[in-house]
């Protein structure tokens, strides 16, 4: 187990002695200053630089995407997760003083602080679209946080899982402090039974819902990054090249197996026809690719429920044998279509023609998941005015996804896409618990003297004083206050 690796049935934590392990590392890292966690990172960061090449291949995984793509759509955000944390991180963590102004008049003497503190023992179970980028930000704001982790990689995310193992112990993290499970689901099953303190999932909503019936009687805490299907409005008034290239870009990307990939398109009335034919022609100049087996039963029965109630292919189509060819794109969805409110993990673009922004709005939200969503408009104003009333996570405007990887940034979903943040500040507060310590000087304790009868009267001038409306009101009630209390220290 030195090695940080576990195989077979072997599950980390399925014995005492293996989770004592973990926990004894994690309280002496716990220990550990802030600053002297972030050198770690620093080393890791500047192997990760250095080995990139390497690092790519084993992170390829089962995708076999090109080495380019996982440079840029992983290794480079990781890295730049790893500099925001040795920016940020220490003064984020730090205990935040609360200051005395604003402090209630009956609490005069005490002074407060807030303290994070990390968790403990937290299982990241990993995706397998990108088996680097998304488990490796939640790994490394773990272990600055203070915990120790356990890693459970997506399938085909073993070698990446290693990878990021190697290069951390590389840069001086000890060994107990990262474990890597098999990529079966009973290893983070097994794991939770053991006992973690905190789960961040990164998958689809019917996998997190189960994942959260096993954490509910055990009252674990968990962040869910779940599915998307992501909405993109485009105005009348939009770049349509921009528009188009971007879409294009979004269906491609990592074989359109990105959670915040594009799904759904409402489109200007205006425009639709200029957009469409603009889009059918950028796409008819690139490759098509056989969908992968998994989700193409169901997709294809959400096409041909779509075909048969207007819609028509502008890209892709369905082979006689049942594969699909994509990217998928369909035109002339109506708004009631399943198609419109389902997880399909796969180059699949649905494009609706609405008439003003405000059906464009009304569709948009009208689905279970809340991850993104893109606007395309030369109006920034109104833009803005759009992106203010989409109930999502985030918002992108004049471009799709790249925005969303900054480091500095969290990322999260609402209603099925999920809840809890990852990246960013709130990312890394997320791998953390809030102690609240308060101390108090002097001897005066009003609250430990029962009250007498007389006193509702003092209470009801407090109030007046310092809650209440307009001057003369707060004025009456000092001079009674201070009335009050001369005669209580009389009696």
């Amino acid at each position: 187990m030195a090695t940080g690796f576990a195989d077979g049935n072997d599950f980390v934590v399925a014995t005492n002695s293996a989770g004592d392990e973990m926990r004894r590392a994690q309280a002496t890292w716990a220990a550990v200053s802030v600053r002297s966690r972030l050198q770690i990172i620093r080393c890791f960061r500047h192997l990760l630089a250095a080995q990139a090449d390497s690092v790519a291949i084993a992170a390829v995984g089962a995708g076999q995407r090109p080495a380019a793509e996982v440079l840029t759509a992983e290794i480079i955000p990781l890295a730049d997760a790893g500099r925001f944390l040795e920016r940020a991180a220490e003064q984020l963590l730090a205990p935040r003083r609360v200051r005395r102004r604003g402090r209630p008049l009956w609490l005069d003497g005490v002074t407060s602080a807030v303290h994070r503190e990390p968790f403990g023992l937290v299982l990241v179970i990993a995706p397998s679209n990108y088996p680097l980028f998304l488990p490796g930000v939640q790994v490394l704001q773990a272990l600055v946080a203070g915990n120790a982790v356990l890693l459970k990689p997506g399938p085909g995310g073993t070698g990446a899982a290693r990878e990021l193992v190697r290069l951390l112990n590389a840069a001086g993290l000890p060994a107990a402090l990262l474990r890597v499970l098999p990529e079966l689901p009973e290893a983070a099953q097994a794991a939770i039974r053991a006992g973690v303190d905190k789960v961040f999932f990164t998958g689809s909503a019917s996998t997190g819902s189960k994942i959260l019936a096993q954490l509910a009687p055990l009252a674990i805490p968990s962040a869910m990054e779940l599915s998307g299907c992501d909405a993109v409005i485009i105005r009348a008034d939009a770049d349509l090249e921009l528009a188009v290239r971007a879409l294009v870009f979004g269906l491609r990307l990592n074989s359109g197996q990105t959670c915040i990939a594009p799904r759904r398109v409402f489109v200007a009335r205006a425009v639709a026809t200029e957009f469409e034919g603009r889009l059918a022609q950028a796409l008819a100049a690139g490759p098509l690719v056989t969908l992968a087996p998994e989700p193409r039963e169901r997709l294809a029965a959400l096409l041909r429920d779509a075909l048969a109630q207007g819609a028509h292919f502008l890209s892709g189509h369905i082979q006689p044998n049942g594969d699909i060819v994509g990217p998928v794109v369909v035109a002339g969805v109506k708004p009631s279509l399943p198609l419109l409110r389902e997880d399909i993990f796969a180059p699949l673009l649905a494009i609706l023609t609405v008439a003003d922004d405000e059906e464009a709005i009304a569709l948009a939200c009208d689905c279970p998941f809340a991850l993104g969503a893109t606007i395309f408009a030369r109006d920034k104003i109104a833009a803005g005015s759009l992106a203010a009333r989409l109930k999502v996570g985030g918002v992108v405007i004049n471009d799709l996804i790249a925005p969303t990887a900054d480091a500095r940034l969290p990322f999260g979903g609402r209603k099925l896409s999920g809840f809890g943040l990852t990246r960013g500040p709130e990312g890394l507060l997320e791998m953390t618990t809030t102690k609240v310590v308060s101390q108090r000087s002097g001897r005066w304790r009003p609250h430990y003297d029962a009250p007498r009868p007389a006193d509702a009267a003092l209470f009801r001038d407090y109030l007046g004083l310092v809650h209440g409306g307009g001057f003369r009101h707060r004025w009456d009630s000092f001079r009674k206050l201070i009335a009050n209390i001369l005669r209580r220290k009389k009696s």
